[in-house]
């Protein structure tokens, strides 16, 4: 079996949740059996529903706090007739405002607030209960109810000091004590003070074997707990982001990210380290040798792959087309390419550039667009599937400083687009072979906005007037091949061969 560590999961998940996502899948296709372990707490949804909204199944997932339990993952079918079960020796009034369902009790400030995972639906999730005016428990289901948290007043506010989780009789499994920010667990048989214990002990409780792995996605909080307790299994680190600050590293030190920095110390107990990219392993490896005079075992598996590669429509692309695609927010810098390709249109006419993807930055990207008068050439798309998008479009347009993989540019050239963006570690130069599949920008922290600006643009009209686009077309298949599933399944099936 291969445990899967994490923190959390959300509906605005991270690159993280994404590349577990793709493994799942991967592990799915070769045969392997795989379990995601989640270890946040989660409190204002089901996990069930976010998890499988990235399409993982329910018996692929563990919940640190249900594990200890007999409670599944599974959606929520607790209904608001089930709710007015426990409450029908009493009398009471509801009222409904949208997914909130009130249940008034005779007597000052007694009701419950039940809140429903749809308001077109009468599944409940959460029961909030306030008795004279004070907030006193939460109640939370599924199928039946997972825990309670419990309530006092403290300085004017609910303060939670417990937490009992169920079975599914209602016998209580384990409860979780808050003092001070101090939690203790307590079991029928044993007291655990910290929630990384509680880690350890779940760890313990898996009776792992030399036959398993453990692959850690995220140490925070939890990677000691894991490397302490994991006995014979084989332990695997995910390097998902840069390892250490370029900026505070010099000839005689390294200052390691501080996400990888204990199981970097920790590495005779790692088996193995897991990068994207071959640019960042190798890197890795001679940091390692230079800084801590070891050699550990660091393989590149892509945290994505193409299902196929797919090509343009029979009309062909549409002509001098950019398209971007990613969350819309600072670092993703789309008011720079905005700004080039407004400048670019002075030179090729008819050029256009289609913006996929949501986030904060929304409307003050709108507004630029206008300011620059470019709304019939420029255009927000929103967020969408684009697996048939891509091949519509010529080139791929990036103005992101830091790419530690790019599932949209793997996609990018999936569709045989060339790709504009600056030579930033590591997902750029994996994808992008300069002047024969786009241009990589030299990029350096004191950089000036306006020749960031200016280079993207030169870049943009020497790619629409100069280059062989069908050239660049070509070499963008052959590096797409490389990442083609069947490939990426191929690379995790020799690597667990390998290791077990």
């Amino acid at each position: 079996m291969i445990y899967n560590f994490n923190l959390g999961i959300g509906w605005a998940s991270s690159g993280v949740e994404y590349a577990q996502s793709y493994r799942c899948k991967m592990l799915r296709n070769i045969g392997q059996k795989a379990k995601f372990i989640f270890t946040d707490m989660f409190s204002t949804e089901n996990i069930e529903h976010m998890t499988r909204n990235m399409g993982f199944e329910d018996e692929e997932i563990i919940w640190l706090y249900t594990f200890f339990t007999d409670t599944k993952i599974v959606p929520t079918s607790f209904t608001m007739a089930d709710l007015e079960k426990t409450i029908s020796h009493l009398s009471f009034q509801t009222e409904k405002n949208g997914k909130t369902v009130k249940y008034i009790f005779p007597g000052s400030g007694n009701f419950y607030t039940a809140y429903l995972v749809d308001e077109n639906k009468d599944l409940v999730h959460r029961v909030e209960i306030v008795s004279k005016g004070f907030l006193i428990r939460k109640d939370y289901y599924t199928d039946c109810r997972v825990y309670s948290e419990y309530y006092a007043p403290l300085d004017k506010k609910a303060h939670l000091y417990q937490r009992r989780f169920y079975n599914r009789d209602g016998s209580v499994a384990y409860e979780e004590i808050t003092d001070n920010d101090v939690v203790t667990y307590r079991f029928p048989d044993r007291m655990i003070c910290s929630k990384e214990e509680l880690v350890g002990y779940m760890v313990q409780r898996l009776n792992l074997t030399e036959k398993d792995v453990v692959i850690d996605d995220r140490t925070t909080g939890i990677g000691q707990a894991i490397i302490q307790n994991a006995g014979p299994a084989k332990v695997v680190m995910i390097v998902h982001a840069d390892h250490f600050s370029e900026a505070q590293t010099d000839e005689e030190t390294i200052l390691w990210n501080n996400y990888y920095e204990y199981s970097f110390a920790m590495n005779k107990h790692v088996t193995a380290y897991v990068t994207a990219t071959d640019v960042q392993n190798n890197l890795m490896k001679q940091q390692f040798q230079k800084y801590l005079n070891v050699t550990p075992n660091i393989v590149t598996i892509p945290v994505g792959s193409l299902k196929e590669l797919t090509y343009p429509p029979t009309e062909g692309r549409k002509k001098h087309a950019l398209i971007t695609a990613s969350r819309l927010a600072t670092e993703k810098h789309i008011d720079w390419q905005i700004e080039a390709v407004a400048e670019a249109r002075k030179v090729v006419p008819d050029i256009t550039l289609d913006i996929y993807g949501k986030g904060g930055e929304e409307e003050k990207l709108r507004k630029l667009i206008e300011e620059k008068g470019c709304q019939d050439c420029i255009r927000l798309m929103g967020q969408q599937k684009l697996d048939t998008v891509y091949p519509k479009y010529e080139a791929y347009l990036s103005g992101s400083t830091s790419e530690g993989f790019g599932l949209t540019l793997l996609e990018a050239i999936g569709a045989g687009l060339p790709i504009i963006g600056f030579d930033v570690r590591y997902g750029n130069p994996t994808f992008v072979d300069h002047e024969q599949n786009g241009y990589l920008i030299p990029e350096t922290d004191d950089m000036e906005v306006k020749q960031r600006v200016k280079t993207l643009t030169d870049c943009i009209i020497r790619l629409f007037t100069e280059a062989d686009l069908k050239a660049f077309e070509k070499h963008s298949y052959e590096k797409a091949a490389m990442f083609l599933t069947e490939k990426v399944e191929l690379k995790w099936k020799d690597f667990l061969d390998q290791i077990v």
